[in-house]
């Protein structure tokens, strides 16, 4: 189903124009607020989002696949590589640049958003776990080559925090072979590189944080095998499925990238641009609405009205989904500019978590809200399986359920109780 976009919309300097200075929902929503070389980065991304993503999302969701013709139509405008500091190539793009940007490519393909946000997260923390060759060479494969990374971390355990066994042997030329099996393998079976999380068991045998490596390895490596078995609710087209590594080698200079675990900041960046596609989505199911509203449903009599946008209850209903979601835009938004002030060394480290919490919990009760009460606002007659308006909601209930959002109400409860400090972690 192709949505259609409402026009309208300014800029903070006053004349109308494309790209990114539309509103995500006419003018609900405030304008981005980035310089010049980052709002030309969000202009060419949203004339690619418009011209190519969006007309193509629900054929990648009923197919189910990865979406190369999506993820090729980012790498021109700079988006993949913005985030890399100026001598790699990059702009040294904010953290309110690239979750704006995910809130705008979920509204196109929460799929596409989806897959970003994971090779986004890499490049941030790639660059700067790396050594002084390996970093040039990132910025020789992100920059110059226009490389896309997935992600192969999770793996099948009994408990979410099991132990890895996905290994990785040293040998004596300081090569590696990597052994394992991978799930939820987010945009991994597409991409240029994945990102492989494995243990040493000689680097980890008295600290196992110590022994966390990041192997960046090509989807075609021998002993690679993709399994394409991802058959999801939502979020199809991210082919989040099985891969395995038997024997796979990896060369230097690409290993053993990460000798420290993770980064301080990981679990709440990750978690922020959740939120960021959970407001996409939900704005994404608005803009669908809004025109079958006006164009297709019935008023009911009781409204005394000729048009369905001219009820009463559904302009009510309209307005209070989209408030709840400027809200949580406003929050997710908010977090950026908090995970830039913690690299700066501006907050601590509970200052950037607990806010992140809490603008993922905003972002996902206004998600599932808005997917959801679309049908209420459209009538019976938008429930025709052809239509394709669950889709939004699909995909909303299946990012939702990761880090669930019962947990994060627990721990801002705790820290507002009883002064709790979340420790880093991949989910805290």
């Amino acid at each position: 189903m192709s949505t259609s976009t409402p026009s309208g919309g300014t800029p903070s300097g006053g004349t109308p124009s494309g790209g990114a200075a539309r509103g995500l929902l006419d003018r609900a929503f405030p304008p981005p607020r980035l310089g010049d070389e980052e709002r030309g980065v969000l202009d060419r991304l949203q004339v690619a989002l418009d011209e190519r993503v969006e007309p193509a999302a629900a054929e990648h969701d009923a197919r189910g696949r990865y979406p190369a013709s999506s993820i090729a139509a980012l790498k021109p405008t700079g988006i993949t590589f913005a985030s890399l500091p100026r001598d790699l190539g990059g702009i040294a793009a904010s953290h309110r640049l690239t979750l704006e940007a995910q809130v705008r490519m979920a509204v196109a393909d929460s799929s596409v958003a989806q897959i970003f946000r994971v090779h986004e997260d890499c490049v941030r923390e790639l660059h700067v776990t790396a050594g002084p060759a390996l970093r040039t060479r990132l910025g020789e494969l992100l920059a110059t080559e226009r490389k896309v990374v997935g992600l192969a971390a999770a793996e099948n355990g009994r408990r979410v925090d099991s132990p890895m066994t996905t290994l990785a042997r040293r040998r004596d030329d300081g090569s590696y072979v990597l052994d394992g099996t991978k799930i939820y393998t987010t945009g991994a079976a597409g991409a240029d590189l994945i990102a492989v999380a494995a243990f040493d068991p000689v680097a980890g045998a008295e600290d196992p944080i110590a022994g966390i490596r990041t192997f960046l390895v090509p989807p075609g490596a021998p002993g690679v095998r993709v399994a394409y078995d991802w058959d999801a609710l939502g979020q199809r087209a991210t082919e989040s499925g099985t891969i395995t590594f038997t024997a796979v080698e990896v060369e230097p200079p690409l290993g053993g990238l990460l000798a420290t675990g993770l980064m301080p900041h990981s679990g709440p960046r990750f978690q922020a641009g959740f939120a960021a596609e959970l407001v996409g989505l939900g704005v994404a199911a608005l803009r669908a609405a809004a025109p079958f509203v006006r164009d297709r449903s019935r008023p009911w009599p009781s409204a005394d009205t000729e048009r369905a946008s001219g009820d009463p209850t559904v302009r009510a209903l309209t307005g209070e989904l989209t408030a709840d979601l400027v809200a949580a835009y406003t929050a997710v938004i908010a977090t950026g500019d908090l995970l830039d002030a913690f690299e700066a060394g501006e907050i601590d480290r509970t200052q950037l978590a607990v806010p992140i919490y809490a603008a993922k919990a905003t972002a996902s009760r206004a998600a599932l809200r808005a997917t959801s009460e679309i049908f209420a606002l459209m009538g019976t007659r938008s429930a025709k399986r052809e239509l394709g308006f669950d889709r939004f909601w699909r995909n909303a209930r299946t990012l939702s359920l990761h880090d669930p959002v019962a947990w994060k109400h627990v721990e801002i409860g705790r820290h507002v109780l009883e002064g709790w400090e979340p420790e880093p972690g991949l989910y805290q």
